[in-house]
């Protein structure tokens, strides 16, 4: 494995939206292994590590890597190339504008094309390959052809891609990871968010409600359409964010210019614009 994971948080990058059932972004996805995605998944290009499981059609404007053991309760349409691991299942058709590379007792229900080649084997891995051969290039030295590599594996680098880490659920009703979350700028997000700790950027609609072990934080101009809870952690609620809900920490800062619908409990100290208004037992 990496030395630092890079799927080691949920993060939702600026634009993301669900729209009816699909998870559409401008960029990139990257899916730790063992989640399930009760989604179908619109983006740039995506790499699933092994039992991935997703509910939905994939629809990717480049490459499509799938780890072993995935499955796919719909079509897969790819406007590049597609690397499909041992004892994938996709119950739909599988379309490939580049090349196709799939191992073995791969099932495409309703068959598959390709306009460039297509190799059946049993390809390595696609983590453990592209972590094979970056290490190689960082021990010879080859510094520049490992950033080319990275570079490549997104179609734009400076765009930051949806992350899901492993061993995650996200669905309509709920996205629950056991690591951190963030989500970006501009998002439409539909489902209560469980994480470690939750920070939301500006100008984002939650249909749902907030829920971590550690810190919130609720940025500016965002609207949470649920509670806002934190087990032992800090709320943080930035101005004209609002609250459909009930708010719950243990420091609840609160700006001037946000709105809570619900109850405030803290059971620390509650602050208004940092000045304190109720200082803990």
């Amino acid at each position: 494995m990496f030395a630092t994971d890079p799927i080691d948080r949920l993060t939702i990058p600026d634009g993301t939206e669900v729209q009816e059932h699909d998870l559409v972004t401008d960029g990139d996805v990257l899916v730790g292994g063992g989640s399930t995605v009760e989604f179908g998944l619109r983006g740039q290009s995506l790499v699933a590590g092994e039992r991935v499981s997703f509910d939905g059609d994939i629809e990717m404007e480049g490459d499509c890597r799938l780890d072993m053991w995935c499955d796919v309760d719909g079509n897969v349409l790819v406007g590049e190339d597609a690397y499909l691991g041992e004892r994938v299942s996709v119950t739909g058709r599988l379309v490939v504008g580049g090349d196709l590379d799939i191992g073995d007792d791969v099932d495409i229900e309703e068959g598959f094309e390709a306009n460039g080649w297509i190799v059946i084997r049993n390809p390595m891995p696609t983590v453990v390959f592209f972590m094979v051969y970056l290490t190689h290039l960082l021990r010879i030295g080859d510094t520049e052809e490992a950033q080319s590599l990275l570079e490549e594996l997104s179609a734009d680098p400076e765009a930051d891609p949806v992350r899901i880490p492993h061993n995650a659920t996200v669905s309509d009703d709920v996205w629950r990871v056991s690591t951190p979350a963030t989500v970006g700028d501009d998002c439409r997000i539909h489902g209560n968010i469980r994480a470690e700790d939750i920070t939301v950027g500006m100008d984002n609609d939650v249909f749902g409600s907030l829920r971590a072990r550690g810190d919130i934080v609720v940025g500016e101009g965002t609207t949470v359409h649920g509670d806002v809870t934190t087990r032992n952690g800090d709320i943080t609620i930035e101005p004209s964010a609002t609250v459909l809900g009930d708010v719950s920490g243990t420091d609840v800062h609160l700006h001037r210019e946000a709105d809570v619908d619900g109850t405030i409990r803290a059971r620390g100290a509650m602050q208004l614009d940092g000045k304190t208004e109720r200082e803990p037992e």
